[in-house]
């Protein structure tokens, strides 16, 4: 007995599919970011209060998770960083894959202009940084702390501007944060793995070869992509190289669509979009942005570390995002998406400036001593915040100009 092939679906149908993609995620990146605000103000606030002790203990408690003998025994916060985001990574990784194959990265017309401005956004922010701390050798593993953008917070900065902001301009900061990520990804994995065992990262390897192979062969059940995935993540974080990564590799052997013609890929981000914007987002804040004010001058943000980021993020993503796509465009190599001026432009820019998830992500790579993240901390939030200010700023501005 033989069946029919389910045709796959016409370029229309894949257009109004990414369309409503577009939508959804829109709309539950922006609340996410609102409950992340809400989670990050929490943390401050209970880490210099009569009962931080108890935040830091709790961070501070030891979790095993073992089988046989063998298995994983890290702090909370560590099951926090190389654990529950591994799932926020397989969900940007799904995202950058969307994007590239049907989404606003799927031409050059469409991406050329996101590119230009994220690269800026990227290489600026380190220049600044590192302008900063070239006294402070020991500092300069930081680099690329203010480079990165919390898409979820800059998302839920826009949805408090509601129809005051254009949707090209949401849509330009979604392609502009979704390369961002992208070049993190990149940045973690080359810069920010110490060492290596290759006998567990050859284990990762293979659990890698047969994932690609049931995307290949477009499997539909996730189960065995599940099964996997936590295989691939067990090895790769006992290799040394970051847990997180294996959330990326699974996300690109998904399939667009299974056998029948279903959209896997998508239900995959529908089903992860909740979880990671409303648990694994507000938890990582909660146990990340904690900082104690405890004995801190207001001098201490003068210091290099903490300077650095915040003007990297502050000023660095201004000349950045605005220097290279102002380039691009005036060179006709892009074009600014219809009804978007340029000081809408700027107002993206400093709205790019938050780099509170990842930025704290990467600190915690770069940094192992509590001083130094401490600082981390205070230079993420200083230049997070003033970043936000003055970009909703602009953009109100901008509308009425």
């Amino acid at each position: 007995m033989t069946t029919e092939p389910v045709p796959a679906p016409r370029p229309p149908e894949i257009l109004a599919r990414a369309a409503r993609s577009l939508r959804d995620f829109l709309k539950q990146e922006s609340a996410g970011g609102i409950v992340l605000m809400a989670a990050a103000a929490i943390a401050v606030l209970w880490a210099n209060s009569p009962l931080s002790p108890a935040y830091f203990g709790m961070l501070d408690t030891q979790v095993a998770a073992t089988v046989g003998g063998e298995g994983v025994k890290k702090s909370a916060l560590l099951w926090i960083n190389d654990g529950l985001m591994a799932l926020f990574f397989l969900l940007v990784g799904l995202e950058v894959k969307r994007e590239v194959l049907i989404g606003q990265l799927s031409s050059w017309q469409q991406s050329s202009l996101p590119i230009f401005a994220a690269l800026g956004g990227m290489a600026m922010p380190a220049v600044v940084f590192v302008a900063i701390n070239l006294g402070q050798p020991g500092n300069l593993q930081g680099w690329a702390i203010p480079a990165a953008t919390d898409i979820a917070f800059a998302l839920g900065i826009l949805a408090l501007l509601g129809s005051r902001v254009p949707v090209a301009l949401k849509a330009l900061l979604l392609a502009v944060a979704v390369i961002d990520d992208i070049g993190a990804i990149a940045i973690i994995a080359l810069f920010y793995t110490p060492g290596v065992d290759l006998g567990m990262l050859g284990a990762a390897a293979v659990v890698l070869v047969l994932l690609a192979g049931f995307g290949w062969m477009r499997v539909g059940s996730s189960i065995p992509y599940a099964i996997l995935g936590v295989a691939l993540w067990y090895f790769v974080l006992k290799s040394g190289v970051h847990a997180t990564l294996a959330g990326v590799a699974l996300a690109m052997c998904i399939p667009m669509t299974d056998r029948k013609g279903e959209p896997k890929l998508e239900h995959w981000e529908h089903g992860l979009h909740p979880w990671v914007a409303f648990m694994v987002v507000p938890i990582f804040a909660l146990a990340n942005a904690g900082v104690s004010f405890e004995g801190m001058q207001p001098a201490a943000l003068l210091a290099p570390l903490p300077l650095g980021i915040a003007l990297g993020l502050l000023i660095g993503k201004q000349l950045g995002i605005v220097g290279l796509a102002w380039l691009a465009v005036k060179s006709g190599i892009a074009r600014l998406p219809q009804g978007v001026g340029w000081m809408q432009v700027w107002g993206l820019s400093l709205i790019a400036g938050i780099g509170f998830t990842m930025s704290l992500f990467i600190g915690n790579l770069a940094f192992a001593d509590p001083a130094a993240i401490n600082a981390v901390k205070l230079g993420v939030l200083a230049g997070s915040i003033i970043s936000a200010l003055l970009g909703v700023t602009i953009l109100l501005k901008g509308r009425r100009a």
